[in-house]
């Protein structure tokens, strides 16, 4: 299993940009997806979270500014990040738990985009 996340880039403070993760790989179902992201000299720190059945959580930091969804007949998460800040700026990761050819639980790591939000 792969995960591959996509749609960071270089955007002024205000600005929006959409992330993108896709689960890849034998699936046979995907459980919780997040988003976690690690500021420069910082811990990794979770930003939000979606659940099978679609229910969310959010770090208070981007509440109000972010939203999760998920597509679960892609296998893909989404996070759709508005009115960013500079202090948004961050390299952002996707994780799923995700029950695989083996039939048993396992956690995925996306390899990372890079938010950069400019004042």
């Amino acid at each position: 299993v792969q995960l591959q996340a996509c749609g960071g880039g270089l955007v002024q403070a205000g600005g929006s940009l959409r992330l993108s993760c896709a689960a890849r790989g034998i699936i046979f179902s995907v459980n919780y997806m997040d988003w976690y992201r690690q500021a420069p000299g910082k811990e990794r720190e979770l930003v939000a979270a979606i659940t099978s059945t679609g229910s969310t959580n959010y770090a208070d930091s981007v509440k109000g500014r972010f939203t999760i969804s998920r597509d679960n007949a892609k296998n893909m998460v989404y996070l759709q990040m508005n009115s960013l800040k500079p202090e948004d700026t961050a390299v952002y990761y996707c994780k799923a738990e995700v029950i695989d050819g083996s039939h048993w639980p396992h956690s995925w790591w996306g390899q990372g985009t890079l938010v950069t939000v400019s004042s």
